[in-house]
């Protein structure tokens, strides 16, 4: 078994569930997340 953390912007979770689905991939975890901080680069 294989832990994955991916951050999805909510516009293309939907995507992402079809492709995991696709795969074979019947299950997962969704935690909406925010943040703030300086952006640099």
């Amino acid at each position: 078994m294989k832990l994955i953390t991916a951050v999805v912007k909510p516009y293309r979770l939907d995507e992402v569930k079809s492709a995991l689905r696709d795969l074979g991939i019947d299950g997962l975890t969704v935690t909406e997340a925010s943040g703030y901080g300086r952006q640099r680069g």
